[in-house]
């Protein structure tokens, strides 16, 4: 058997820049899961169905990437890690390609279930392979650097695909995606260094932290929170469509903003996480999303009123996500790229969740009042955030 050359050592700073081009899979992978909401509308009036209907297109993304998550991180744990991510991507072009030939609706359902495979398959091993190729000492900062990719997709890759979408079709969005994903497995395969693969872990092994109660409370906060924060993202087009007239160019211009605003907050609250702590993060912008929230009903009829608050939004929703990991990374170290994992299925699991709870809401109210109900539950993520943190004190007396 040949054997895999070692990691490269981490420089100066901790994390080795080839760690970057991992950033461009999250981007594929991110661009593809978000991009769909920008262009409900359009997919609803070819295929035929309602929003609500198109909607459960998100949903149905999000529960498949939920459960294949552990499953093909277990199924793959013997492979190099290059080689996975790579079969990742190959598999994120071809679900692509086959929504966007998709001839009917059951058919680009199939179709989404596929692209979730290598999107699950992607994302966790992506962020196990920059810890490992950054080490332990600067494990957080590795993470945060893939967590940008997921993140700048919602600043570049959806506003892009949402205009090619109303220049084109949706059908030319979903091109869009594959073609991402195909120059990102380019990158991957030309700069990636040789990772080994980890001792191998079986499917039960890998699901052996969820008998923490610390680990569980943490990701029933993942999915509370995250909750909240998809019942907006998900059906933006229609919450917003008063303030852009249903235009796809205002839509774009409001998703750049906040897919900005998302970045910046995603490497700002990473670093108040270690300087503050990342339960006192996760509080402090709880709370300022909830109350962003609260008022978008008033505040988000314009166009200029919708871009203040969804800058409030991208900053404070993707300021949670490396709070987050930090807190799970803590309360189990040996099992990092387990309890990872893990936290990407409870978001996604809050996608699928937020999907279907949204289509039940928008039939019976409208769509800006959607809103108030993501505050109520941001409200209730705090909540268990709480209680995650009096269980971990718990278990330290």
């Amino acid at each position: 058997m040949a054997v895999t050359a070692p990691p490269e050592s981490p420089p100066a700073d901790g994390v080795p820049a080839r760690t970057l081009v991992l950033a461009a899979g999250t981007f594929a992978v991110g661009t593809d899961a978000f991009v769909v909401a920008g262009v409900l509308p359009d997919i609803a009036r070819d295929l035929h169905v309602g929003v609500a209907a198109a909607g459960q297109l998100v949903t149905v993304f999000s529960i498949a990437y939920a459960v294949l998550s552990p499953v093909t991180a277990a199924l793959t744990g013997a492979w190099p890690r290059r080689r996975v991510l790579l079969t990742a991507l190959a598999v994120l072009v071809a679900g692509n390609a086959a929504t966007a030939l998709a001839p009917g609706y059951g058919w680009v359902l199939a179709s989404r279930v596929l692209a979730a495979g290598g999107a699950a398959m992607f994302t966790p091993i992506a962020g196990a392979t920059a810890a490992a190729l950054a080490g332990p000492a600067y494990r957080a900062r590795a993470l945060s650097y893939v967590t940008v990719g997921l993140v700048t997709s919602t600043a570049l890759g959806v506003p892009i695909g949402t205009l090619l979408g109303t220049v084109m079709s949706w059908r030319g969005t979903m091109w869009f995606v594959a073609a991402l994903a195909a120059v990102a497995a380019i990158g991957v395969a030309a700069l990636l260094p040789d990772v080994p693969a980890p001792p191998a872990v079986g499917l039960r092994a890998r699901l052996a932290p969820l008998a923490d109660r610390r680990v569980n409370a943490l990701l029933v906060t993942t999915a509370i929170l995250f909750t909240g924060i998809y019942l907006l993202q998900n059906y933006v087009s229609v919450i917003f469509e008063q303030a852009t007239g249903g235009g796809g160019r205002s839509l774009a211009l409001l998703l750049f903003v906040s897919g900005c605003a998302g970045t910046a907050g995603n490497l700002i609250t990473g670093a108040w996480a270690d300087r503050f702590g990342p339960r006192r993060v996760i509080a402090g912008v709880a709370i300022v999303l909830a109350a962003d929230l609260a008022l978008l009903p008033v505040a988000g009829t314009t166009l200029a009123g919708a871009a203040v608050t969804v800058a409030v939004y991208g900053f404070t929703a993707w300021g949670v996500m490396v709070p987050m990991q930090h807190r799970l990374i803590a309360v189990a170290p040996d099992a990092s790229a387990l309890v990872v994992s893990l936290n990407a299925s409870a978001i996604y699991l809050a996608v699928s969740i937020a999907g279907g709870a949204g289509a039940l809401w928008l039939r019976a109210a409208d769509a800006p009042s959607l809103a108030w109900v993501a505050a109520a539950v941001i409200v209730a993520g705090l909540a268990a955030s709480e209680l995650a943190h009096r269980l971990s004190a718990a278990s330290r007396t």
